[in-house]
């Protein structure tokens, strides 16, 4: 049966879990805020510093909105992100309130860990598609190392060959 240390360790990869889509998610907005204002080959380190505070900053939700409004084409991705930052709120501001003297019995912290893993899954799947190392695709520069969207080689490349950068960046 499970006990308080597993749960308390189920609480801490799933907050890990949050906190990958969320850098995730300031990587969108930062590379698509760099790419608006033509950052990439134009140096601007006030600017450019400016930015990257601003989303440095900025919430879960707020990067949320900021990545929704870059696109109009990302409805059915953008619902697996608005319900994961439901998740991460609930996980982070009720979770053990919601459960309260269930910790207390292994029937209880049963119950707590399911729910974890449940929550677990969700951020997983929103991180899964914001960060896409995975099936490159062949629009690969020579020498260029794959980050979410872009090909990192020199010179910064939207690889809108993949459908969420196609959504993104369209």
């Amino acid at each position: 049966m499970p006990s308080l240390d597993d749960v308390y360790r189920q609480f801490g990869e799933t907050a890990e879990a949050s906190q990958l889509l969320e850098v995730e998610l300031g990587n969108i907005a930062l590379m698509h805020k760099l790419l608006k204002k033509n950052l990439i080959l134009e140096k601007n380190t006030d600017l450019a510093t400016s930015i990257f505070d601003k989303i440095n900053k900025s919430t879960l939700g707020q990067l949320l909105k900021q990545v929704g409004k870059s696109t109009d084409h990302i409805d059915e991705l953008y619902s697996k992100l608005e319900n994961a930052l439901k998740v991460r709120n609930r996980l982070t501001h009720s979770f053990y309130r919601e459960h309260n003297f269930r910790r207390n019995t292994e029937d209880g912290r049963l119950i707590m860990l399911d729910d974890l893993v449940n929550m677990h899954d969700i951020l997983i799947e929103a991180y899964s598609v914001t960060d896409r190392p995975k099936g490159a695709g062949d629009d690969r520069p020579k020498g260029a190392t794959r980050r979410g969207c872009f090909w990192v080689s020199g010179v910064v490349k939207s690889s809108l060959k993949d459908p969420f950068c196609q959504a993104l960046f369209s």
